[in-house]
Formats: structure tokens, C-alpha cells, sequence
């Protein structure tokens, strides 16, 4: 290899080993260090369950999100067969973290990269000038017509989500981009992401730069598995690669999503049984990404 060619290479790999943190860095927060994520001791490059006592028991905890300036964490929860399923919210403020139950289950909740919409699949919420969430408001028509479990956004305004399985859908995952201001008509991705049993779950990087999502493949540890790809040079999406053994298992790994300021991945593991009776918020250090990315 010519020399020049071997310093460029070192110069991107160096360049994309720093993207996913960089991507995220202009986020400010107000929340001190040491309180920082409930204010749990952070993961290395083996998944944990995250805050356990607060967020993560021996019941059914899943889709956790941090808004940008990460005071506020959303997730939903289960505990058990006598109660509904709750979407609750740890809030910091007076300088601790308070929870509070903010309804019955509503959606899979998404915090876009502005911190302005809350998406809850086929419905989402706006933030006020008071700092409150607007009431729920239904999306476009074309957006009502899909049985979407999870809507994530880009920085552009790139939407992507999914769609249940059969016999109510087909399981692909769509995205809709934001073109000189006009929505266009969703479309399925190319068979990179759009193959196996069932796909579902997206999420897409702030920049673009890389989509994460869950599905069922033969070559998978078992149930359904995380997986990643890697937007190329000519924007074309590079092959689905496996998040490897540490985030995937034989049980049923999905719903990822990483923090706003890049630092982590958040995923849900089914701990339990086949009835999915105790499921866990996981997170670890979101260098596994970047690992990931220097080895396509």
C-alpha cells in the first residue's frame, strides 16, 4: 500500500473511531457529573442492566431514552399480571432524580435530536414553551395506515420505523426522508436490512451515519438479534453485521437506541421465560459501535 493511501486510511479510521461521541457532543446538560444516568456507575464493554432498584427488577422494563440534555429518562413498564403496563419518567430536579408515572402505556417512545418531539410510533407529543409535552397528536394519514411499533429520527428529520409482523403487517422497516421541507412517502429498505423472519425496532444514528435494529436470521444466537449497518461513501447501506455475542444471546435481544452524547447503547433482554415475564433494560459503552465499524 502507498504510503499516501495508508495515511489516509489511518486518518478515517482514527476519524470514525471518535463520530459517534463527536456526533452527539454539542449537548449540554445541567445535570452534574456524578448524577449523570441515575446516577449509575457506567458500563464498560459488557452490557449491565441499567439502574437496578429504579429501572431494572425482576418484572418487565423496556424502551428506555434520555432527552438530549439527559434530565429526563422515559421508559415503559410491567409489574405484573394484575396491573397496566405504565410509561414512567425519571425527572432530575432540586438536584436528585424523582420518578413520576406519567400514564397508562402510550407508545414506544423516541426523543428526537432537538429535544422538540416525544414520537410514540404512530403518535407523538410536542414540547411547549413551558417546557411540558403537548397532548398526543396523531401523524399524516400515510403514517396512520402502517401498524408502526417505533419511530426514531435523524438530525434531518429522516424518519425510520417499523412495522408488526404478520398477520397485522409485514415486519419491514420503512423511512421517510425530509426533502426542501415536504414529508416524502415512506419506503422499505433494500434487503441489507430488510431480511430474515422479522425486523423492527430502528434506530438511526443523528448524523446517518449507521442504523440499528432487531430481527430473526438463521445465522443469529437464537431469538431475535441486534443488528447493525453502516451507511457507505456512494449512500448505499452495507451489509447487516451482528452485534456479536456480548449484546446478543439466545434470548430475545432488541429495542436499541443510543444516548444522545453517544456515549452508550441501550437494548432490552428478555431475562425470563418464553412469556417475556421479566425483561431488562441493558446498557453498555457505545465503543462497541465503533468496533464494529472499523472491522467492515
Amino acid at each position: 500500500m502507498k504510503k499516501t493511501s495508508f495515511v489516509a486510511l489511518l486518518f478515517c479510521l482514527i476519524f470514525n473511531a471518535c463520530s459517534t461521541k463527536k456526533q452527539h457532543s454539542k449537548y449540554n446538560t445541567s445535570v452534574p457529573k456524578e448524577d449523570l444516568y441515575l446516577g449509575q456507575k457506567p458500563p464498560g464493554l459488557t452490557p449491565e442492566p441499567f439502574a437496578p432498584g429504579l429501572v431494572t427488577t425482576n418484572n418487565w422494563e423496556v424502551n428506555g431514552t434520555f432527552t438530549p440534555n439527559r434530565k429526563e429518562f422515559y421508559f415503559i413498564r410491567d409489574q405484573g399480571a394484575n396491573a397496566d403496563m405504565e410509561f414512567v419518567v425519571y425527572e432530575y430536579k432540586n438536584k436528585s432524580w424523582q420518578e413520576r408515572v406519567i400514564s397508562k402505556r402510550v407508545g414506544q417512545p423516541f426523543i428526537s435530536p432537538d429535544g422538540k418531539t416525544m414520537h410514540l410510533g404512530r403518535r407523538y407529543k410536542e414540547r411547549t414553551i413551558t417546557g411540558d409535552w403537548s397532548e398526543i397528536k396523531k401523524m399524516d394519514t400515510v403514517f396512520q395506515e402502517i401498524q408502526i411499533m417505533r419511530l426514531t429520527a435523524s438530525s434531518k428529520g429522516t424518519y425510520v420505523f417499523d412495522e408488526v409482523g404478520m398477520p397485522d403487517g409485514d415486519g419491514v422497516i420503512r423511512y421517510s426522508q425530509l426533502i426542501d421541507g415536504k414529508r416524502e412517502e415512506p419506503r422499505p429498505f433494500g434487503t441489507a436490512i430488510n431480511t430474515g423472519k422479522m425486523n423492527a425496532h430502528p434506530f438511526i444514528a443523528p448524523d446517518e451515519s449507521y442504523l440499528i435494529w432487531d430481527g430473526e436470521r438463521e445465522s443469529g444466537y437464537g431469538d431475535s438479534d441486534i443488528y447493525i449497518s453502516f451507511k457507505q461513501q456512494n449512500g448505499s447501506w452495507g451489509e447487516a453485521i451482528n452485534m456479536g455475542e456480548k449484546i446478543n444471546t439466545k434470548a430475545w435481544e432488541a429495542a436499541a437506541t443510543v444516548t444522545p452524547d453517544g456515549k452508550y447503547l441501550f437494548f432490552n433482554r428478555n431475562m425470563g421465560s418464553d412469556n417475556y415475564e421479566n425483561v431488562d433494560i441493558f446498557w453498555v459503552d457505545a465503543q462497541v459501535i465503533e468496533n464494529l465499524r472499523l472491522k467492515q
